[in-house]
């Protein structure tokens, strides 16, 4: 049972939001725009100061990867998010008759992960504000300085262009007695999650739950590509920040018939495939805190990895790949591991690719990214028809490709959704669209089928349903 400061603290978080919510319902877009500009300019203007902090901090990833990640969390965003309507009248249909007008879903908690604590926070906090939500952020416990750092400006910010007081509040972090009194208290209205799940499997959770998946991306290269484009291309995506993004890349699946030409070409870029002996002094290392993968190894480095395994590799090494033969648990190194290494699988052709690929997003990763390398449109149909994923990320990097507004134009966010079967409420990039209620007011507008058609012939049992849609469809 948890203590009486506890519910305390957790209650009074919550009035404060509540507080400002009453407050926030009331502004005008332009009131609005100006408050999101003002969190992003300052973010902007403390990107560089922000990443550092974060890898001072967590001991994960690269710092000037990082401030991209900033970039996109917040310029990214409010460019695309600065002249969407987002309060009042959001669209007027005159001839169907119906109006939409935008209200706020209410108080939103955004969970922050260890591995993107900046982009994370930024993301969640500059879309609820857009959307006049008050937004409580929780960190991972090896993140609360920079979150709380983040949080701190990005308040500041608001405030200066008379943003609600309380509209943004930093929280404990997620290992606390409050944290779990906080996701179990109905007066949230909407929870947007971090990566690893264990919120969407609580099952004390009162409020709906959008967000991130765990993601385990399979990368298949077919035979009409370029592999010296492709290898350039992964071991960009998966040394991006330490290779710590759900996102990135976890496995290849590559044609035999191009494999030799595909493995000189990554080995040139920094690829290193790893003998069976090493592989297997990973193995050890990967496991040694049990069956799961050990999260020592996250945002490391290649060299660091090896090391700590019992081998070394070049100081040129960019990327460990390892060779597998099947997928799942006897294959630890078949599962999602944020860290430079990528596992590494031979197939004969597009069927088996496809099987592979499968039993890849089906473990532990189903819901979030898949990705191909292929330039014919009609295996690229198939292969996405296959996977059960939101984002089919085609020639182009997985990590910051699913992340959206640099290799195409998939709205930028950093909740990446996977749908029912990640246990969330949308497969979608997460964005101010989730984060409002849609009111409609519906005016009277006849069905004029329906007018024309004698109703009497519902309740006719000698009538069928074949000369009733003839009727009823009759001069339409």
């Amino acid at each position: 049972m948890p203590d009486i400061g506890t519910i305390f603290r957790v209650g009074e978080t919550l009035k404060r939001a509540i507080q400002a919510d009453a407050v926030f319902r009331q502004s005008d877009q332009e009131h609005v725009d100006r408050i999101v500009r003002s969190v992003y300019r300052t973010v902007m203007n403390n990107r560089i100061k922000f990443a550092k902090m974060a890898v001072e901090e967590t001991g994960l990833g690269r710092w000037e990867d990082k401030v991209l990640k900033t970039v996109v969390a917040s310029q990214f965003v409010y460019e695309y998010i600065k002249d969407r309507k987002t309060v009042g009248v959001v669209s007027d249909d005159v001839e169907k008759g119906i109006t939409e007008i935008a209200h706020p879903i209410g108080t939103v908690l955004g969970i922050v992960s260890k591995t993107d604590p900046i982009a994370s926070a930024v993301f969640k906090i500059i879309i609820a504000m857009k959307t006049r939500n008050p937004i409580i952020i929780a960190s991972d416990p090896k993140a609360v300085k920079t979150t709380e750092a983040v949080c701190d400006l990005c308040y500041e910010a608001a405030l200066k262009e008379d943003a609600p007081e309380d509209c943004i509040q930093c929280f404990y972090d997620t290992s606390t007695d409050e944290f779990e009194n906080l996701i179990a208290d109905k007066r949230l209205n909407l929870i947007i999650a971090a990566g690893d799940g264990a919120v969407k499997e609580n099952n004390n959770v009162k409020a709906p739950v959008i967000g991130s998946g765990s993601g385990n991306v399979p990368v298949y290269i077919a035979e009409d590509i370029d592999p010296d484009f492709v290898a350039k291309q992964i071991i960009d995506s998966k040394v991006f920040d330490q290779g710590v993004m759900n996102s990135s890349e976890q496995a290849v699946v590559i044609n035999k018939n191009i494999t030799k030409q595909f493995k000189t070409a990554i080995e040139k870029k920094g690829g290193h495939f790893v003998t069976e002996k090493e592989k297997k002094m990973l193995i050890d290392y990967v496991l040694e805190k049990g069956d799961k993968v050990n999260k020592d190894i996250t945002g490391q480095s290649p060299q660091i990895i090896a090391a700590n395994s019992g081998f070394k590799v070049p100081e040129t090494t960019k990327l460990l790949i390892v060779p597998l033969k099947g997928v799942g648990s006897e294959y630890p190194l078949s599962e999602k591991v944020l860290a430079p290494l990528i596992a590494f699988y031979e197939v004969e052709d597009f069927h088996e690719a496809i099987n592979v690929c499968i039993d890849l997003n089906y473990y532990e990763g189903i819901g979030h990214t898949v990705c191909i390398y292929s330039n014919d449109h009609d295996k690229i149909k198939k292969f996405a028809m296959e996977m059960n994923a939101g984002r089919v990320i085609v020639n182009s990097p997985s990590s910051m490709g699913a992340v959206g507004g640099i290799y195409n134009l998939l709205p930028p966010s950093f909740s990446l959704a996977c749908g029912a079967v990640g246990k969330t409420i949308t497969m979608d990039n997460v964005s101010i669209k989730h984060l409002i209620n849609l009111q409609r007011i519906s005016r009277r507008r006849i069905n004029q089928r329906l007018r024309d058609f004698d109703r009497k012939m519902y309740i006719d049992e000698s009538k069928n349903i074949d000369e009733i849609e003839r009727l009823f469809n009759k001069n339409y």
